[in-house]
């Protein structure tokens, strides 16, 4: 990671960014990163939204428009997610528990019981949970299923550490 402004370390972070940057911005989420994405965004509009947001910009790009000096930028390689991951973790906290944001549009999910989505999830699913989560503003419901095995694998490697532990009683993310 090349910081376009440096900065310490972060004690909680909130970043914008825009769709060069969505698939790392959905496996922050899964970490409780707070990540908007911009879809279409000009760099001047993503550093826009950072200053009035009051949010860190993830770029793949060196410049730093001199208009927004006081505005935190880091640029982040292309095409390195796993990298990227490890350097903003290495950085900065998230805020929020792991699993705790919609992966899909980044609102905090909320704990809600099964049988609020019944007709909308698979029966196999109600029967076995005692919990669910479900996204105010997009609708999705998610549960732990063996998605989240495959994402918690890929982010224990993408830290290089186990990671399994670190989110026992927070729901998981099989989106409906």
């Amino acid at each position: 990671m090349r910081p376009v402004a440096s900065v310490g370390r972060v004690s909680v972070a909130r970043f914008v960014t825009d769709s060069s940057l969505a698939f790392l911005a959905r496996r922050l989420r899964f970490l409780g990163y707070d990540v908007e994405v911009l879809r279409g965004a000009r760099l001047e509009e993503l550093f826009e939204a950072a200053r009035a947001e009051g949010r860190i910009v993830l770029t793949t790009s060196a410049r730093h428009p001199r208009r927004h000096a006081n505005v935190i930028a880091w640029s982040l390689p292309r095409g390195e997610p796993e990298q990227c991951v490890r350097a903003i973790r290495s950085r900065a906290e998230p805020s929020g528990p792991p699993f705790s944001r919609c992966p899909a549009c980044n609102v905090a999910l909320q704990r809600r019981h099964p049988l609020e989505a019944r007709g909308e999830v698979p029966g196999r699913v109600l029967r076995g949970a005692r919990s669910l989560t479900h996204c105010p503003s997009c609708g999705k419901w998610y549960w732990e299923g063996s998605h989240v095995a495959r994402l918690r694998h890929w982010l224990a490697t993408a830290l290089g550490r186990p990671w399994s532990g670190e989110q026992k009683e927070e729901p998981g993310v099989e989106p409906q």
